[in-house]
């Protein structure tokens, strides 16, 4: 007779129109180390499904980008993913699914609302993706990924508004330090007819990054990416270590 569980991972399948021959592996997918710490039998979690599923993700929406985009430069189809594998698209797509329903959580976490968590939803997301490359190969990986972020992709990108990291560097601060980039000239050098900027922009008080350019809109510019890339560099340091 088929189990609670079993009917409830079912209703999962159903959910990604996606069949686990290792059942094993959608059910890994969906504990969190909390409740995995909490049991005697200690069940694997999901964290090295996880670090599986963002490599899985991030080749098959670098694949999806490459068909979809073919004439864009690298600059424009690496800013495209990197927003739509955040971890804000990533937790909207699992609360899609209603990933947090199928969710083993520790009580720790269940009391402090781990199943609305954007970063344990966005992380399930990854896990289940790492799930079914490993049962069903990385076809079964495109078609999931199609169906979820072909929606998202515009008719046609804006290079200019995709490549203004200004904007996407006061986004980012806003929402993560609750602060504002602020741009200061750090220097000026070559003959009137052919500045060159470096521009310095400041986080919290501090500098976050450098960029140089031709004039102090162009290096601001720089300098906004080469912080974004910075903060990306940092975030994945940060999650190798807590895993």
């Amino acid at each position: 007779m088929e189990s609670m569980r079993e009917r409830i991972l079912r209703s999962l399948e159903k959910k990604i129109s996606y069949i686990f021959k290792d059942k094993t592996l959608l059910d890994q997918a969906v504990v969190h180390r909390s409740y995995s710490y909490e049991q005697a039998s200690k069940p694997v979690n999901n964290e090295c499904l996880e670090f599986l599923g963002d490599a899985v993700l991030g080749l098959a929406v670098g694949h999806l980008l490459f068909v979809k985009y073919p004439d864009h430069e690298e600059g424009t189809l690496s800013q495209l993913k990197a927003n739509m594998v955040s971890e804000n698209s990533l937790s909207q797509l699992a609360r899609k699914l209603n990933l947090g329903k199928f969710l083993l959580l520790g009580k720790g976490e269940e009391l402090s609302g781990g199943r609305t968590k954007n970063s344990i939803l966005a992380d399930t997301y990854e896990a289940l993706l790492a799930a079914i490359y490993l049962d069903g190969g990385l076809e079964s990986v495109h078609n999931l990924v199609k169906k979820h972020f072909l929606p998202l992709l515009p008719a046609s990108i804006s290079k200019r508004s995709l490549l203004d990291f200004k904007s996407r560097l006061q986004e980012y601060t806003q929402e993560e330090f609750k602060a504002i980039p602020e741009y200061v000239v750090l220097k000026e050098s070559g003959p009137e007819h052919q500045k060159r900027f470096a521009i310095g922009v400041k986080l919290n008080g501090g500098i976050l990054a450098r960029g140089m350019g031709k004039n102090k809109k162009a290096a601001e510019q720089k300098a906004a990416q080469n912080a974004l890339k910075k903060l990306a560099a940092a975030q994945v340091k940060y999650l190798a270590k807590s895993k």
